[in-house]
């Protein structure tokens, strides 16, 4: 016991020993310098240390606000595309799909399944060539907003747009033409 005693009590007293000498040779070397160099090196140390605790300090907040910025937009997009689920359709996440399937199907039943999907029951949709004339009416601004866009999504564009809203009852009757 008494050897890991003695063990122990040489080591650390090695440790600070050597660097008590050290110390004393610095400040020794700093007492033989003149007033003038002490304060020379004295202003250089202040102003170094200045200079990298500003400099660490500003690239630290520059990597901190530049990561809060990026966050930021990650959050913003990830609400933005949260918003935005309610106006996607499962055709419209298929559009490979439908659009293999599109010949096989004709005009007319391609935007009357688009608006049944929408959510439109009893639109009357006619062929006419290459154009679809199509008439509808919803109570829902939201709905025929995103129906519309759903038919400009899937590749239709409307040559002719028409909607009223009717004062009493508040429904908007829709009545267009597209071409795909």
């Amino acid at each position: 016991m008494n050897i890991l005693q003695r063990r122990a009590q040489r080591t650390p007293s090695a440790l600070s020993e050597r660097i008590n000498r050290r110390q004393d040779a610095l400040w020794a070397r700093w007492q033989a310098l003149a007033p003038r160099d002490q304060l020379a090196l004295g202003v250089l140390v202040v102003f170094l240390l200045l200079f990298v605790g500003g400099y660490g300090g500003y690239s630290m907040h520059q990597a901190a606000k530049d990561s809060k910025a990026r966050y930021q937009e990650q959050i913003a997009d990830y609400f933005w595309l949260r918003a935005q689920a309610s106006n996607l359709s499962s055709t419209a996440l298929n559009a490979g799909t439908v659009q293999e399937g599109a010949d096989a199907q004709p005009p007319a039943n391609r935007v009357n399944a688009l608006l049944n999907e929408s959510g439109i029951d009893n639109a009357q949709v006619v062929a006419t060539g290459e154009a679809v004339q199509l008439s509808f009416s919803h109570p829902s601004q939201a709905v025929v907003s995103n129906v519309l866009g759903n038919l400009e999504r899937q590749g239709w564009q409307l040559t002719q747009l028409s909607m009223q809203q009717d004062p009493t009852s508040k429904v908007i009757e829709v009545q267009g033409v597209a071409d795909f």
